[in-house]
C-alpha cells in the first residue's frame, strides 16, 4: 500500500474517529510512571528487577534529537553504528551483542527484517514517538528469539486530554526540512490519536571512497550528497466497553527513500508498517486475559543509477494470548501464562530454498514481593519449523537494604534463530545452522536518594555457536565460504547512571565500560567484537530562565574495531551538543539545536562519513488541553 493511499485510509477512519471520540474517553493504559517491557505486565519503574531506561515524550522534545539513533545513542549500554549519515543504514547495538541481538518492538508488535534480522531504526522519526522502553539483558524467556541483549520497545504518540492538537515545523543543515501534524482526544470510553511527519533532507557524501585504486572504500567512488526523504503516519483509537472490556487497534506506516553509494545499487526505497489489535478480558479483580495479533512488514526495493536491482519483502504475522492471575503484592503474587504464534515469510528477487517458518511458544512467569525482596521467574519453550525447540529461562532478585537502596541479582538464558539469509542467501547461507545461545549473569545496586537517582550494574554475557562468516567452507553451496556457527564471545560490562538537580541545573549522565572479546579457537580469540566501543559516556546538563530553556550534551566514545581481526581501528570521538526553546506562551514554542558544534570528524564504521556540524531551528504548536 503506498503513503498516498495509506493517507486516503488514514484520513477517511479519521473522519469516523473523531466525532465519536468527542464523547468517548481513554481506555489505554497510562504509562506515565509505568514499565511493561520488562514483565509483559505493568510495573512501576522502582518494581523494576531489570537494568531498564526510560525515555519519555518531555525528554525528547527537551534533548531535540536528529533522529532515533541520536536519541538512542546516549543512554547505557548502546552502540551505533551508522553508515554515512541521515536515513543510511543504522545498526544498534545493546551491552555489546551482535545488531540482531536486540528486539524490537512498536506499539507491542515485533519489527524488523527476517532476511537481515534487524529493524530499519533510521526510518522511525522521532516526531512520532510517544515514549521508549530499553531494557538491557537476556530476554528470550518472555520474547523468544532476537532478545539475546535485550529489548527496545517503542510507542507512538497517544492522546493527553480532551482534544490535542499538535504540529511543528523545522529548518536545517544540509537542506533539511521536517514537519509533523496530528491530534489526539478521549472521552468517557475511547480515545484516537493521529499523527503524520515529512522529512527530506540533501544530506552528506555517504562514502568516502577514494578514485585511485578505483573503489576503495566503500567499493565505488561517488562523492556526491546522499540525500533521504521520509514520510510516516500513524493511526491509533480504543474503547472501554464496560468495567470487564476494552479493545485498541494501531497502524503505522513508515517510508523512506534513499540515496547512497553503492555498486550493486545506490538508491532505495523502504516502508515499515505495523498493524495491531489487543482485546482486554477482566473477569475478575485479579485476573486479566490479553488477546494479541499484528502484522509487521519491512519492505525494500533497491535501484543503480535509476534501473531495477533487486527487492527484499519480508512479512510477519504474530498472535499472543495472554492470562495474567493475582497481583505483584499479594499472598501468591502475579502469575503470568501465555501463548505465541509468529510466521515469517520472505518475498522478493532472491530465492531461498524455504521462504517461510513458523514459531510457536508456550510461556510462564511468576512475580512476588514479600518483604524487602523481590522475584521475578519466568520460562519459556519455542518451537520453530526450522530448527526445532529451544528452552529459555530466567530468575532476577532484589532486596532493599534501606528504603532508598537496592541491591539486585539475576541469571538468564537467551537465544536467536538464524536469519532467512543466515540460512538460504545464495553462496552465503547454511540450512544446517543451528541457533546463538547465551548465559549472562549480572549484578545490580540503585539508589532513590533525595538529590536524585543513581544505578550500577556488572555482567557478563558468554554466547555460543555465534554465527559469522566462515572462509573455510567448502562444497557446491559455498564457492566463497559462507554462514557457519564457529564463534564464541564473552561479553563483560559496567554501567553507571545517575540525575541529580544542583540548584537550578538539572545532570544526568551514564557510562558503559565494555569488554566485548572473541573467545573462539581460532587466530582472532582475545580480539574485540566489531564496531563496538569499550567506553562511552553522555552527560546532559540543562536550566531554565522563565520561559527559555538551555541545554548542552557531550557524548564520548573510545576507539572500536571495523573487523573481526582488528587490523582497522576506529578511533575515539567526542560530540558536544547545545539546545534551547523558548516557549512563547503556553501553546507555542521554537527549538533551536546545534550538533557536534566543535565539527569532530568520526566514523562509527569505516570509510562512512558522519555529519559535521549543523543546525536544525523548529517551531512547535502543542496544545494543552
Amino acid at each position: 500500500m503506498s503513503f498516498r493511499s495509506s493517507t486516503l485510509a488514514v484520513a477517511i477512519a479519521s473522519g469516523l474517529v473523531v466525532p465519536v471520540a468527542a464523547f468517548a474517553a481513554d481506555a489505554s493504559s497510562d504509562l506515565d510512571g509505568v514499565v511493561v517491557t520488562a514483565s509483559r505486565t505493568e510495573q512501576t519503574q522502582n518494581q523494576v528487577l531489570a537494568a531498564s531506561t526510560v525515555i519519555d515524550r518531555s525528554e525528547i522534545e527537551r534533548l531535540q534529537p536528529r533522529s532515533l539513533a541520536d536519541l538512542l545513542r546516549a543512554t547505557p549500554g548502546v552502540s551505533i553504528a551508522n553508515n554515512g549519515g541521515p536515513g543510511k543504514s543504522t545498526s544498534v547495538f545493546l551491552r555489546g551483542t551482535e545488531s540482531d541481538h536486540v528486539l524490537v518492538l512498536v506499539d507491542g508488535v515485533k519489527i524488523g527484517s527476517a532476511t537481515s534480522g534487524t529493524a530499519a531504526f533510521q526510518d522511525i522519526p522521532v516526531d512520532q514517538i510517544e515514549r521508549i522502553e530499553i531494557v538491557r539483558g537476556p530476554y528470550s524467556s518472555l520474547y523468544g528469539s532476537d532478545a539475546l541483549g535485550g529489548v527496545i520497545q517503542i510507542f507512538t504518540r497517544h492522546p493527553q486530554g480532551a482534544f490535542v492538537p499538535n504540529v511543528s515545523v523545522g529548518v536545517g543543515s544540509y537542506d533539511t526540512l521536517r514537519g509533523a501534524v496530528g491530534f489526539a482526544g478521549r472521552g468517557t470510553q475511547g480515545w484516537y490519536s493521529v499523527e503524520a511527519s515529512h522529512e527530506k533532507t540533501d544530506g552528506i557524501n555517504a562514502c568516502r571512497g577514494k578514485p585511485s585504486p578505483r573503489g576503495a572504500g566503500c567499493y565505488t567512488y561517488e562523492p556526491d550528497r546522499d540525500g533521504y526523504r521520509n514520510n510516516a503516519l500513524s493511526l491509533k483509537g480504543g474503547w472501554r466497553f464496560d468495567e470487564q472490556w476494552d479493545a485498541d487497534a494501531t497502524a503505522t506506516r513508515t517510508e523512506g527513500r534513499n540515496h547512497y553509494d553503492g555498486t550493486s545499487s545506490n538508491f532505495a526505497e523502504s516502508a515499515t508498517q505495523v498493524l495491531g489489535g489487543r482485546v482486554r478480558y477482566k473477569p475478575a479483580k485479579d485476573v486479566l486475559v490479553t488477546a494479541n495479533v499484528g502484522r509487521s512488514e519491512d519492505l525494500s526495493t533497491d535501484y543503480l543509477y535509476g534501473d531495477y536491482a533487486d527487492t527484499f519483502n519480508t512479512h510477519r504475522d504474530l498472535a499472543s494470548l495472554q492470562a495474567d492471575i493475582g497481583r505483584v503484592g499479594g499472598a501468591a503474587g502475579l502469575t503470568t501464562l501465555g501463548f505465541d504464534w509468529q510466521r515469517d515469510r520472505v518475498v522478493g528477487s532472491t530465492d531461498y530454498f524455504v521462504d517461510a517458518r513458523r514459531n510457536h511458544a508456550l510461556f510462564a512467569q511468576w512475580q512476588q514481593e514479600f518483604g524487602d525482596n523481590s522475584l521475578q521467574a519466568s520460562l519459556r519453550r519455542d518451537e520453530n519449523s526450522q530448527f526445532g525447540g529451544k528452552t529459555t529461562g530466567s530468575l532476577q532478585y532484589g532486596y532493599a537494604l534501606t528504603k532508598s537502596l537496592r541491591v539486585t541479582g539475576s541469571y538468564g538464558t537467551a537465544f536467536k534463530a538464524p536469519t532467512f539469509n543466515d540460512l538460504y542467501y545464495p553462496d552465503y547461507g547454511n540450512p544446517d545452522l543451528q541457533p546463538e545461545t547465551s548465559r549472562n549473569w549480572e549484578l545490580g545496586l540503585r539508589g532513590t536518594p533525595g538529590w536524585g537517582n543513581w544505578s550500577f550494574s556488572a555482567f557478563q554475557n558468554r554466547i555460543d555457536h555465534l554465527i559469522v562468516f566462515d572462509s573455510s567452507l567448502t562444497g557446491p553451496l559455498f564457492p566463497f565460504g559462507g554462514a557457519n556457527n564457529i564463534d564464541k564471545s564473552r561479553i563483560r560490562g559496567v554501567e553507571l547512571s545517575g540525575d541529580t538537580t544542583l540548584g537550578d541545573w538539572r545532570l544526568a549522565g551514564n557510562a558503559t565500560w565494555l569488554q566485548p572479546e572473541d573467545r573462539g579457537d581460532d587466530a582472532w580469540r582475545g580480539n574485540l567484537l566489531p564496531r563496538r566501543a569499550r567506553r562511552t559516556a553522555n552527560i546532559d546538563v540543562d536550566r531554565s530562565f522563565g520561559a527559555l530553556s538551555v541545554g548542552a550534551s557531550v557524548f564520548g566514545s573510545g576507539y572500536r574495531y571495523d573487523d573481526t581481526a582488528n587490523l582497522h581501528r576506529l578511533g575515539g570521538y567526542a560530540l558536544t551538543d547545545l539546545r534551547m526553546a523558548y516557549a512563547i506562551d503556553a501553546a507555542w514554542k521554537v527549538e533551536l539545536a546545534a550538533k557536534n558544534v566543535f565539527d569532530r570528524h568520526y566514523e562509527t564504521a569505516r570509510w562512512f562519513n558522519q555529519p559535521g556540524r549543523n543546525w536544525m531551528l523548529t517551531l512547535r504548536y502543542q496544545s494543552r488541553s
